[in-house]
């Protein structure tokens, strides 16, 4: 039974969670036509649209492409590598004034009205995010030759790369930055457009730092589209999920499941549509992916200890007594974290800001 609500929390946390993704290239593709449209007002059905055209675009891609995923996924490091390398350098080198390095290196700039503390706290929502890629990796387990060997291999080598490469991209977007409150307060609908614009001053550069941007997440937004199909068929097939007999189903000459896929991109479609009310609210609710996907691993790792870790078969990378340490600091900054991202972003609360309780 803790199984099933395991499985339950992380796949709600992953729908979210992909409508989160999905818009990122959306919000990209609104952006970089006001990029050379100055006049141009960014409305919420713009993004609306954006998101549904590039969802089921992708939806469509893992359904009938299935072979040309792994093709995809050696573009995507790709992109990620050499796409990075060259933001990296064009953010570096092509500002006419850099910011300070007290900017970069010491400054704390809190908006929020929280204290340091709670701010840094509930500010760890958006670096937590990136749980998601090392997580799904697991999820596609079952379409890996060796698992058990493959997979800690696959996480250990995206939390060592994305390590790395976000540190140095982060180093270089603050140097480029020469007017804090012009980001913060930007109108458009993907703010780091203003901080390509600083660095670049060119409306050319800034698109094609955008356009990098694009084809990285349509790359991501089709990965996760996959995992999160096959995570609902794992649970379908397990009869955890109504309708299970339709949803287990797999398409064995496209390789998909195709009922469990479309499912998912028509509960995407609808929490997307979130946005044209409040995007508080949908920002609100795609934050949402965090606290529940890391209570799924809570309750995976805490009976896992009560169980004196009897139950799991040892790995290859089996961390003997040190396990029960590492198991019981994640139980315990998943709890710390997940109280903290229930906090309101701003502080005194009203209304509107109240929207960002997640539970």
């Amino acid at each position: 039974m803790i199984g099933f609500f395991c499985g339950s929390l992380n796949f709600f946390g992953w729908v979210f969670d992909l409508a989160s993704i999905v818009s990122i290239p959306a919000n990209v593709v609104v952006q970089m036509y006001a990029t050379f449209h100055p006049e141009f007002e960014v409305q919420p059905w713009h993004s609306y649209v954006a998101f549904l055209l590039i969802l089921w675009l992708c939806t469509a891609f893992v359904a009938f492409c299935n072979r040309l995923i792994p093709m995809l996924q050696h573009a995507g490091l790709f992109m990620i590598i050499v796409g990075g390398l060259v933001t990296i350098i064009v953010v570096a080198t092509m500002p006419a004034q850099h910011a300070s390095s007290s900017f970069v290196w010491a400054n704390f700039e809190n908006l929020t009205g929280w204290s340091g503390g709670v701010c840094f706290l509930t500010g760890v929502l958006n670096g937590a995010f990136t749980i998601g890629t090392p997580d799904a990796v697991t999820h596609m387990a079952e379409e890996l030759p060796n698992p058990k060997v493959d997979l800690p291999k696959a996480v250990f080598a995206q939390v060592g790369l994305g390590f790395v490469t976000a540190f140095v991209y982060a180093i270089a977007i603050l140097y480029g930055i020469n007017d804090l409150d012009a980001v913060t307060s930007s109108s458009g609908s993907f703010p780091l457009a203003e901080v390509y614009r600083q660095a670049t001053g060119s409306q050319g550069a800034t698109f094609g730092l955008l356009l990098i941007v694009l084809l990285s997440i349509l790359i991501c937004t089709i990965g996760t589209i996959t995992m999160v199909g096959r995570l609902f068929w794992v649970l379908a097939r397990d009869n955890a999920t109504p309708f299970a007999g339709l949803f287990s189903k797999v398409d064995e000459r496209l390789s998909c499941p195709i009922p469990a896929t479309i499912l998912c991109s028509v509960l995407c479609s609808a929490f997307g549509a979130i946005q044209l009310g409040s995007k508080t609210a949908f920002t609100d609710l795609v934050g949402s992916f965090i606290i529940l996907t890391s209570m799924s691993y809570f309750l995976a790792i805490f009976p896992h200890m009560l169980t004196r870790r009897s139950n799991v078969p040892k790995g290859h990378f089996w961390m003997g007594s040190f396990g029960y340490l590492v198991n019981g600091i994640a139980c315990f900054l998943i709890i710390l974290f997940n109280i903290f991202f229930c906090f309101p972003y701003g502080y005194p609360v009203d209304p509107l800001s109240l929207m960002n309780c997640k539970l």
